[in-house]
């Protein structure tokens, strides 16, 4: 359920669809995930979200940011000079390997060899794929990403005074809850290196928006397994999902078949997230609206592109009325960012940062 800032703003918007993200939310969350990790560093996985305003909160609480693009790394370093970037990101140019950074994550013997012929100085972790279960992710990080045991000894003669191993980096899933990304972490520091970044992939629920991954539990267990190494995480979704809105509206109420349908105003090539992930996105309905509708029903909501793709919820049990207003939940993350944006060419949402 939606609090009552974003609710009072959500009624208060000239238009929608919308953007509201809650900035003193997003401020509590990150300070609590600092206070939990203790000596481990933070950084920020800047392609969950790159809004400037949510980046500007987070800084006050990460020790850097992972940017994976040339366009990713202008876009901090305008926002942050001299903060601390590492850069990622499989299919690096050579432009992007000459980009100035604090730690440079190696994905081929390829790229190394690549880097080297720069002539610049850098600081490398190598980034490992390896051959570990991963049960219960909501997505594997497997294939192309990085290099198995043998890419990674192809690479160890290769490293100079000029471009040095600081150790390895490792992304292996998302969607994973504290006890599995510790047993993962137990695994990958077994293998010797004094630095190692275990990525992110912390769970985020959109079925039980209520459910928080357990920082507290996974601070402490990194304290027990970090023996004096140099921990890094590098968090996304699991930051700033939840203190993202989107607000549209009912536009018109149906029945095909028997089955109602709520179609609202924008879409899916404005909150990609629900179809990426498969689910149906938390959601709040205002009851704004005064036209026809449906009450206490199965309603499958809608979006207006000419795809059966564009689904946000299906059969979710509720009331909804022509001009209702619909405050989607958890879209801080992946949502407009990664979406399809000039689909139909419907007009861009509006953004709306509310402050203390």
């Amino acid at each position: 359920m939606i609090g009552d800032r974003v609710r009072d703003a959500a009624l208060g918007l000239p238009e929608v669809p919308a953007y509201l993200y809650d900035l003193p939310a997003l401020d509590e969350h990150a300070a609590s995930v600092r206070r939990a990790l203790g000596d481990v560093e933070l950084y920020y996985a800047v392609k969950a979200n790159p809004d400037a305003e949510l980046l500007r909160v987070l800084a006050e609480h990460v020790d850097g940011f992972e940017v994976s693009s040339a366009g990713e790394h202008a876009h901090v370093t305008a926002l942050f000079p001299g903060k601390r970037l590492a850069l990622g990101g499989p299919g690096k140019t050579d432009a992007e390997l000459r980009l100035p950074h604090h730690r440079i994550h190696v994905e081929s013997p390829n790229e190394l060899r690549r880097l080297l012929a720069t002539g610049l100085e850098a600081d490398v972790l190598l980034r490992l794929n390896p051959d570990l279960p991963v049960e219960g992710a909501a997505l594997t990080m497997s294939g192309p990403f990085g290099m198995d045991e043998e890419g990674v000894a192809e690479c160890l003669p290769l490293f100079t005074e000029r471009v040095r191993l600081r150790g390895l980096h490792a992304h292996l899933a998302s969607g994973l809850a504290a006890p599995q990304l510790l047993a993962l972490a137990g695994a990958l520091l077994d293998v010797g290196h004094e630095e190692v970044n275990l990525g992110g992939g912390m769970a985020v629920s959109y079925a039980s928006p209520g459910e928080r991954f357990d920082w507290a539990a996974y601070g402490a267990g990194l304290a027990g397994l970090r023996g004096g190494r140099r921990l890094r995480i590098e968090p996304g979704r699991a930051l700033t999902a939840y203190c993202g809105h989107y607000v549209t509206r009912v536009v018109d109420v149906k029945r095909v078949r028997g089955e109602a349908y709520a179609i609202l105003l924008g879409g899916t090539h404005h909150l990609r997230t629900p179809v990426t992930k498969g689910h149906d996105q938390p959601f709040t309905i205002l009851p704004t609206g005064g036209g026809p509708g449906v009450t206490d029903e199965p309603i499958t909501f809608v979006g207006q592109l000419c795809t059966p793709k564009d689904v946000f919820a299906r059969n979710v049990v509720t009331s909804a009325r022509v001009g209702d207003t619909v405050v989607f939940e958890m879209a801080g993350a992946y949502a407009w960012n990664i979406s399809h944006h000039d689909f139909l060419m419907h007009p861009k949402p509006a953004f709306h940062h509310l402050r203390a």
